[in-house]
């Protein structure tokens, strides 16, 4: 009998706690992943991952490539710009911004839409970009802007795109396989995630969910990349049912097992326990008097961005420290000139995790002298 893993609980925003059947199914025999043995599991993990967004395996298809989430924002970026064409990219966060980023490296003409970091963006402005910008290829957006926990209007962003003839794009890393995401409904053409964040598997394996169509018309469009090439690799796997270079073998099999576990709690139950726990962690925030930059009406339910108090006893790397070694993993925010941590409702835990969470917290309050209910000057 296998022995149990030491469990901690993760309150940041990926990795998440994992079960010890997912990590227990890395422990494989040794295999080639050439062998048809190893190539059989991949075509129906492609397919799952489709289901969980509602896609028509005809319509849609998942690409896999080995890396961490940002590894997909970089392939649909590079690969699906056609010659002549611009980026949108919609930037209200951190991950926005990285966006951005991969743009410029590349040398791609984007147009970088800069929003407030706290609400919803503008869509009048949106709409008006799209107008006056008909050479404009896709439109880009983050579902979930993990670096605040705001929630974008991505259906009704599609919706704009698909008004002027672009696709939509959209990292949908820390909301794909928790929030409830219907790629028909929601207007998304492709969307993104890593195994690490909802299906609660590990780090190493990430996928584009998207459209078949244009991937296979993105073999004409500018090749910007080797190894991060959406048409390469989709291509290879419809011909050989394999990724191109080596897969991260252990982390597949993991992957598969926290598939089995998504469909078996299923969608509707799944999306229940996160917002419980998003109600756990609600429930400490107000009893101890913090604020969260964001308000609760923008925000997924998924992670709350917390402001630091004005304590001068506070020292958010003391309270990392004394909860971590109880078990608990608090982590920055990411949010400039604003001093933040975060608290997210990932991976397989639910509300009793988040009280024994808040009161490993508290002590650590107390033992550091820092006044509750905390204290802010203005």
């Amino acid at each position: 009998m296998r022995d149990k893993v030491k469990r901690n609980v993760l309150l940041n925003p990926g990795p998440s706690t994992t079960t010890d059947t997912v990590k227990y199914a890395q422990v494989v025999p040794d295999i080639c992943p050439r062998e048809k043995e190893f190539q059989g599991i991949m075509k129906p993990m492609r397919d799952d991952l489709v289901r969980i967004v509602h896609g028509d395996t005809d319509e849609y298809t998942a690409v896999l490539f080995c890396g961490s989430g940002t590894i997909c924002i970089d392939v649909a970026l590079n690969s699906l710009l056609d010659e002549g064409k611009k980026a949108l990219v919609i930037n209200n966060g951190s991950y926005s911004q990285r966006a951005v980023d991969v743009c410029h490296y590349y040398g791609m003409p984007v147009i970088d839409l800069k929003q407030p970091l706290t609400t919803q963006p503008d869509l009048n402005l949106i709409e008006k970009t799209l107008k006056e910008n008909p050479d404009i290829g896709y439109v880009y957006v983050t579902y979930h802007e993990t670096g605040t926990g705001l929630l974008n209007p991505v259906r009704e962003i599609g919706a704009l795109a698909h008004k002027y003839g672009k696709f939509l794009v959209s990292d949908t890393t820390s909301a794909y396989a928790m929030i409830p995401i219907n790629v028909y409904e929601d207007n998304i053409d492709f969307c993104m995630a890593s195994a690490q964040k909802g299906i609660q598997a590990m780090t190493g394996l990430s996928f584009i969910v998207g459209r078949r169509e244009i991937i296979e018309q993105s073999a004409h469009f500018p090749k910007r990349s080797y190894y991060c090439n959406l048409y390469m690799q989709y291509d290879f796997f419809e011909k050989t049912g394999e990724m191109h270079f080596t897969p991260p073998v252990q982390t597949i099999y993991a992957a598969r097992q926290g598939l089995k576990e998504y469909f078996e709690e299923g969608e509707k139950a799944k999306w229940e326990r996160h917002q419980r726990i998003m109600k756990a962690i609600r429930k400490g925030i107000d009893e101890l008097g913090f604020r969260e930059a964001l308000g609760r009406d923008v925000q997924s339910g998924l992670v709350s961005a917390i402001c630091y108090p004005d304590d001068d006893n506070w020292d958010f790397e003391k309270v990392h420290d004394y909860c971590y070694k109880r078990g608990f993993t608090i982590y920055p925010g990411k949010m400039q000139g604003q001093g933040t941590f975060r608290l997210c409702a990932l991976g397989a835990i639910d509300e009793q995790d988040i009280e024994n969470f808040w009161k490993a917290f508290s002590e650590a309050l107390e033992y550091y002298n820092i006044k509750t209910p905390v204290q802010y000057k203005e």
